[in-house]
């Protein structure tokens, strides 16, 4: 938990903001806001970079217990940031307000720390990210789906096998139900296409799965 968020009147998370970074792309993180008080409370969003960012919404008003969603968009960038550092940094101010109260109908000086009001303060970093590194975090987790995929093929094959193994002996019984009057055979025969029908059912299902 960021230093000072239990003071805060609404939680924010994540606590920085995270953006990949494509040359020519635009790049969003959402931050969700909860609203921890019995009172209505009213936030607003500032940064430090205003031009290379688009907050929706930037100021809202939040009823006790009530949660809301900000899209921080990252403009597009026509080239990388020095060794991908970002100094830009983003405050978050919240205030609590008559009930009923309508983000509209906000007075102008609502965030105005000099106005004598309560106005808590939540900073959050920016970090910026190579797509070279996002790769490598989605190469690990295509790993793990062949890894997985991998072992779904080797059961059904397993699968298939004794089938197979099953089958042939389904036609050794009858073989040996013409040559004799074989008085299991009828329960071993149920038995054994009982167990042919409920591992087709798990080919089917490996399959499916795949």
């Amino acid at each position: 938990m960021p230093a000072g968020e239990d003071n805060q009147l609404i939680s924010v998370h994540p606590s920085d903001l995270k953006f990949i970074i494509e040359l020519g792309k635009q790049s969003f993180c959402d931050l969700k806001v909860v609203n921890n008080t019995e009172n209505h409370v009213a936030f607003k969003v500032k940064t430090t970079s205003p031009k290379k960012y688009f907050v929706r919404p930037n100021t809202s008003v939040l009823q006790p217990g009530d949660s809301c969603l900000i899209r921080v968009t990252l403009q597009a960038q026509r080239e990388y940031p020095p060794d991908m550092q970002c100094k830009d940094k983003f405050l978050l101010q919240s205030t609590i307000v008559p009930p009923n109260t309508d983000v509209d109908d906000l007075p102008a000086d609502t965030f105005n720390k000099e106005s004598s009001k309560d106005i808590r303060e939540f900073k959050l970093k920016v970090q910026y990210i190579s797509p070279s590194a996002q790769g490598n975090s989605g190469d690990e987790g295509s790993s793990d789906s062949n890894s997985t995929l991998q072992q779904l093929k080797e059961d059904r094959d397993a699968a298939v096998r004794q089938t197979l193994h099953l089958q042939q002996e389904l036609d050794l019984l009858k073989r040996r139900r013409q040559r004799r009057n074989d008085p299991g055979f009828s329960f071993k025969f149920a038995t054994i296409v009982g167990v042919i029908g409920i591992i087709v059912g798990l080919v089917l299902n490996l399959y499916l799965s795949k």
